[in-house]
């Protein structure tokens, strides 16, 4: 380390012979250092307290310019004299990382009575920052930017708003004060909008006035938990007429065709409503609202909360029948989270405020459950025909039985460590593997499931698990906590069995097999032919890529750029890997059609395939050895009963 004074300074002393300073006067120097910096750089941080804190918080967010994707945020917080700590929310529920979108904040002033107040960042805790309060100061005032990202991406590195359209999760625009749970913390937040949009949100109105929208006070945790759409093109429809607690889809989108339903499409969605009911028998929420986003210019996901889901899709969503199909499944699957995430969630899961860490063990219960429900539901809302649920289960059962990376790592695993894998890098997804909790997950379940059924010869199904478990304290969204002892617990009250070992036998296996095996037990099998399925001719018309992981062991896209290559597969051994660019097919442009062509044309032929491929500017050819054509998963007709079809029937 160069001493204060310079460093040309320090090193001519030293070429002088001047004898360098003792290890003791450095370690007194950074000593003296540290003990000189603001009392805030060394202050621990604060535990939280299950206590209420002093007076509320409040939180105005301008929204004028956010189709330049600037949001400008005031914000107040009651305070008294002293060291003070504020937190920006880090962990946000049902992302399951530390993801919240700091490096978008700036601009940021704190000031008290008129006067601007120095803070500093916790080099340790980034998402803290420290500052003083002086005395005779009751309240400090924020002001800053959150700088919208600009294009694609998912949840806080997520594009989220356009020039007819905006989405706010509110974890984004705001600080709270450490030291308290989040519960206990009450805010006052307001929007402006741009003149003439409207807007849907879970949050309650209080009053109106011009452009702005007060909102009635709410804990932090719960405006966390309260995200906000708005825009230009906006629609609301009512997805269950008459209820007493009512259910709403708000839609907005870039252009106004976008955000009309066909009145199938309403029939379908007010029937997943009515078919999730009929699923738990019992609500948590006062009233819930879908906020739908149909743009080609922000992330396409979803994210649950506990009256309402942030839901992004494509602009097409309702104007493309392909894509309809595709997505359908988004909405019931954060429909579901409602009762399974945000009512009962894992222990683990549950933090006093968004700054702990989150333990993500029991994923597969939260979002494997939730998949396995949200594709039975789209079948029993009529959203999917029974062949096109059966062609997704087809789809993900080839996925998971190619997922090489079985042989080293744990379905637990990509559980446990979905921090580090929710924002991994791309290729080798079926070696390193990924959040495969939600796919392996509905076909764990649905290894449960028919496991019920058949032990109980038809009495007992999921079903009766989805009523003992979430259909208890009707009206309340209180969370209820829950352990792997508790899941198993209520599966031997559904069904006497020796759950703990078959969960376990299969979350912790690692190895070559598939360890479901619902879909046999289900009275269907798993074959390949030269004719993809309706659900994967879907996902290549809309991705305009091509899919050959069961055959050449590759997938690519319509550039030719490969995506993923099946580790220890034919073109993995040709030496391809993800990354490169497929020029030719041989001899000739490359399409993903030509592609295909020449796996068909390989079939029982002697000659490899020859690839003309581009590494950054290096050109070369591989030669891929494979002769057993296309292939495509689809289930089949087996033996015994079907009983996916039954679990994919609509309830009466």
């Amino acid at each position: 380390m160069v001493a204060a004074g310079g460093g040309e300074a320090s090193r001519s002393r030293r070429l002088s012979g001047v004898r360098p300073v003792p290890r003791v006067s450095r370690l007194c120097s950074a000593l003296i250092l540290a003990l000189a910096l603001p009392a805030a750089h060394a202050a621990a941080l604060p535990a939280p307290l299950d206590q209420p804190y002093a007076g509320t918080l409040t939180l105005a967010v301008d929204l004028a310019d956010a189709p330049k994707k600037i949001f400008r945020v005031a914000e107040t917080i009651p305070v008294t004299p002293g060291a003070l700590t504020l937190y920006y929310p880090k962990w946000i529920p049902g992302e399951h990382a530390p993801s919240g979108p700091i490096q978008n904040v700036a601009g940021l002033v704190i000031s008290a009575n008129g006067k601007q107040l120095a803070w500093r960042r916790d080099l340790r805790e980034m998402y803290a920052i420290h500052l003083d309060v002086p005395a005779g100061v009751s309240q400090l005032d924020l002001a800053f930017q959150f700088l919208s990202p600009g294009d694609g991406g998912e949840f806080g590195a997520s594009a989220s708003s356009t020039p007819k359209l905006v989405d706010v999760e509110f974890n984004q625009v705001a600080f709270y004060p450490a030291g308290h749970y989040t519960r206990q913390i009450t805010v006052a937040p307001s929007v402006t909008l741009p003149a003439g949009w409207k807007f849907g949100s879970a949050l309650e109105v209080a009053s109106q006035s011009g452009a702005t929208t007060q909102f009635k006070p709410v804990t932090f945790n719960n405006l966390v938990d309260s995200p906000l759409i708005a825009g230009a093109h906006f629609n609301r429809v009512d997805l269950d007429p008459g209820a007493e607690v009512p259910v709403h889809l708000n839609v907005v989108g870039d252009g106004a065709d976008d955000v009309k339903l066909t009145d199938k499409q309403l029939a379908g969605q007010r029937a997943m409503v009515q078919q999730t009911l009929k699923l738990f028998g019992a609500h948590h929420y006062g009233h819930y609202d879908f906020l739908l986003t149909l743009s080609d210019h922000t992330g396409h996901f979803g994210l649950e909360h506990h009256q309402s889901s942030d839901d992004r899709l494509p602009a097409n969503f309702f104007t493309d029948d392909t894509m309809h199909m595709l997505a359908a499944s988004l909405m019931p699957h954060e429909y579901v989270h409602s009762w399974n995430g945000k009512f009962r969630r894992p222990a683990d899961l549950w933090t006093p405020t968004f700054n702990e860490p989150m333990q993500d063990d029991l994923l597969w219960v939260y979002e494997g459950l939730t998949d396995y429900w949200c594709g039975v539901l789209t079948s029993r809302a009529g959203l999917w025909s029974a062949a096109q649920y059966r062609d997704s289960l087809a789809s993900i059962a080839a996925a998971m039985a190619h997922r090489t990376g079985r042989g080293w790592r744990s379905l637990q695993d990509t559980a446990d460590a979905a921090p580090l894998t929710y924002f991994g890098g791309g290729g080798w997804i079926n070696w390193r593997r990924g959040t495969d909790f939600y796919p392996e997950g509905q076909l764990l379940w649905l290894d449960v499931d028919t496991q019920i059924r058949e032990l109980s010869h038809g009495k007992h199904s999921l079903d009766d698990f989805a009523r003992a478990f979430y259909g208890q304290d009707n009206g309340s969204y209180v969370t209820k906590t829950y352990t792997f002892d508790d899941v198993v617990g209520t599966l031997n009250q559904v069904q006497p069995y020796d759950w703990a070992r078959f969960l376990r036998q299969r979350l912790d296996y690692t190895g070559t097999e598939l360890p479901e095996h619902g879909i046999e037990r289900g009275g269907w099998k798993l074959v390949y032919t030269d004719q993809p399925n309706d659900m994967d001719k879907a996902m290549e018309k809309v991705r305009h890529g091509v899919n050959l992981g069961y055959s050449l062991g590759l997938s690519a896209g319509s550039n030719g750029q490969i995506y993923d290559v099946q580790w220890d597969g034919p073109a993995f051994k040709a030496g391809l890997v993800p990354g490169l660019g497929i020029v030719a097919v041989n001899g000739k442009d490359y399409s993903p059609d030509a592609l295909k062509d020449a796996v068909t044309a390989a079939k029982g032929a002697n000659a490899p395939i020859e690839l003309l491929v581009k590494n950054v500017d290096t050109y070369s050819t591989y030669r891929v050895d494979y002769h057993d054509g296309l292939k495509y998963p689809h289930l089949v007709r087996a033996s015994g009963k079907d009983l996916i079809g039954d679990i994919a029937t609509a309830r009466k």
